[in-house]
């Protein structure tokens, strides 16, 4: 999810980390980008960007997102660690449900967002994002040592796959005899993969993940495992391997955040439309990291807040200029992209309370010229978990 992909030639990618599926992007003729320090698959040749987006919002698509970091938490203190640096009431969460969050520092701000899984009373499995990997890690043991925590801290190797779209569930059906309509969305099992895993060993199953569609991340330590699984999955007519380009026009209609576009350490989670995220608990007792700044926002409603823009012409980037009505710059694009599901250019922007309102009318300087474009109520495309 982090933004940070460098543009290299092909030459260049020996000296970069692999996931256990590189070999079979190559085999697909995946176009090999630097992705937050890994050779990661922006598209396969004979998909276009669009053909992509619209296989995952009409078919099944799957992403190797092995490059995020997938930690487990233990001990008696696990809980207490992670509700200090994130403002979720994790106390609260049954076994095998998940929620979004985002780690913050002592102002508030957001060092990276995060899915975290209760597994046990005692043991959380989290995601962070692989662009964030160092900062992430040294907040992580820093805090823990700061609060005297008593925690394990383990971080888990091996393939990570999310398998995404309207016929998702029916693919990784014929792969488990676990009933998946059980599953559903913001929950989790482990669930045996029909022989396809080393020693019959059961795989974290997740239903969610960043498109906005039905879909599964399914977490496989064992590296030979995850590529054997991978590939009985793209044997399947329903099932096409999709890239980094699609992955970010999905989770932009889906109006989701992408760390260092629309979240980064000088955005709280009340800007960021994340207020639900802070536990009411947490809202009472404000004992999280950046309680005083957070909740403060909450209450005066000061902050800026993330808003979503539709225009027409050429497709908004990150940092283009917003102006207000008359004239006045009030922001910049996060994140922008034409839509292929509306056919219409779509983009956040951060925009003073009174102006984000849905209706409004701003201006976009593109190339020199600023386009009329208008606040629209977030997520551009409905969502279809199962929920």
């Amino acid at each position: 999810m982090n933004s940070k992909v460098a543009r290299r030639a092909y030459s260049d990618l020996a000296s970069l980390k692999k996931t256990p599926l590189y070999n079979i992007h190559l085999k697909h003729n995946g176009k090999m980008v630097d992705y937050a320090g890994f050779a990661m698959p922006v598209l396969y040749n004979g998909q276009t960007h669009v053909e992509s987006h619209n296989w995952v919002r009409k078919m099944a698509g799957l992403f190797d997102v092995s490059h995020m970091v997938q930690h487990r938490f233990s001990g008696p203190d696990a809980t207490k660690f992670l509700e200090q640096i994130t403002p979720t009431d994790l106390a609260e969460l049954k076994p095998y449900s998940s929620s979004l969050s985002v780690l913050l520092n002592d102002n508030g701000g957001i060092v990276d967002d995060t899915i975290i899984t209760r597994q046990d009373n005692d043991t959380f499995y989290v995601v962070t994002n692989a662009g964030c990997r160092d900062k992430d890690l040294k907040f992580m043991e820093s805090e823990a040592v700061k609060h005297g925590f008593n925690i394990k801290h383990e971080l888990i190797g091996g393939g990570l796959i999310a398998l995404q779209g309207p016929e998702a569930s029916a693919a990784l059906q014929k792969l488990t005899t676990e009933n998946l309509k059980d599953l559903h969305f913001g929950h989790s099992k482990f669930i045996s993969m029909g022989g396809l895993i080393a020693n019959n060993d059961k795989v974290h199953v997740s239903r969610g993940g960043y498109t906005g569609e039905d879909g599964f991340e399914i977490s496989i330590p064992d590296s030979a495992s995850a590529v054997v699984f991978a590939e009985t999955l793209l044997d399947m007519e329903s099932v096409k391997p999709i890239g980094l380009a699609a992955r970010d026009s999905l989770r932009l209609e889906a109006g989701m955040c992408l760390y260092g576009h629309e979240l980064t350490e000088e955005i709280n989670p009340v800007a960021a439309r994340l207020s639900w995220t802070i536990g009411k608990r947490h809202k009472a007792e404000g004992t999280f990291n950046g309680a005083k700044h957070v909740l403060h926002e909450l209450n005066a409603k000061t902050s800026l807040l993330r808003s979503g823009l539709v225009s027409s012409g050429p497709a908004p980037r990150h940092g283009n200029k917003v102006y207000d009505a008359e004239g006045k710059e009030i922001g910049e694009i996060t994140s922008g992209s034409m839509s292929p599901t509306l056919k219409q250019n779509v983009s956040m922007t951060y925009l003073p309370r009174n102006l984000a309102k849905t209706g409004t009318e701003v201006f976009i300087d593109i190339r020199g010229k600023k386009r009329p474009a208008k606040v629209v109520k977030l997520p551009f495309v409905p969502t279809n978990y199962y929920r």
